[in-house]
């Protein structure tokens, strides 16, 4: 944003989100995907996210990765580190908005997040993978405050992945019972269940979740994605 407006007042309001839910038709797939109106439209692996809540409430929400296989392939010198090389993403057109400059990020997918009701913290959260993670966010967002899960079983849901993010590209579908893929397929989407090892498409997740007990005390929850080696713990 230092770089660049982008309209994020308007792709956050409710009017923007009935603009475009009003392109949905629930009966057949969109022929050809109508880009928003707006100033500007955005154009892994060795990934790892944690995130963390102390008892005074503060969090910690993180993602690494070095980004195709060892980043940069240079190690810091005598800490053993491998070098990210996210740099990897700016463009080299003058005219881009993601060209290269001084002091500036690229456009990338690492998304640690962390959602808060007026002042006060509610969540720490994300999910790693590449081109699912912005996907990922948003059905692990939506599992927690449109049906209401707990943080487990809101990473537990079976996911789906619109295929590199791609508007015309498949839909994968976790371990989806056949009623479900048939019902996309017949309104003209193109669909592939997914089972098994392949699964790493829908991304790893973790998060902690800030409720409060009868008394009004914050209470924590925590959930670890199924899908990886991660736990959900917590130490007094």
């Amino acid at each position: 944003p230092a770089f660049y407006r982008a309209p994020v007042a308007e792709l956050l309001s409710e009017g923007f989100g009935r603009e475009r839910a009003r392109l949905v038709d629930p009966r057949r797939a969109m022929e050809r995907v109508v880009r928003a109106p707006l100033a500007s439209s955005p154009a892994g692996n060795d990934t790892v996210y944690l995130c963390a809540v102390d008892a005074q409430g503060n969090a910690c929400s993180l993602i690494n990765s070095t980004f195709t296989g060892f980043g940069t392939g240079i190690v810091a010198g005598g800490c053993g580190l491998s070098l990210q090389n996210r740099g990897a993403g700016f463009s080299l057109d003058p005219r881009h908005p993601n060209r290269v400059e001084p002091r500036k990020r690229p456009y990338h997918t690492i998304i640690p997040a962390m959602a808060t009701r007026g002042e006060e913290l509610v969540a720490a959260f994300g999910v790693m993978g590449g081109m699912m993670q912005p996907q990922g966010h948003v059905q692990v967002a939506s599992a927690l405050w449109d049906d209401g899960l707990d943080p487990q079983a809101a990473l537990d849901l079976r996911r789906f992945y619109i295929e590199d993010g791609l508007p015309d590209g498949r839909i994968l579908v976790e371990d989806s019972p056949g009623g479900a893929l048939d019902g996309l397929a017949a309104r003209g989407h193109r669909v592939a269940a997914v089972s098994g090892a392949a699964r790493y498409v829908f991304g790893l997740g973790q998060a902690i979740l800030r409720e409060r007990d009868g008394r009004g005390h914050p209470v924590w929850w925590a959930g670890s994605d199924p899908r990886g080696d991660g736990c959900a713990l917590g130490a007094w």
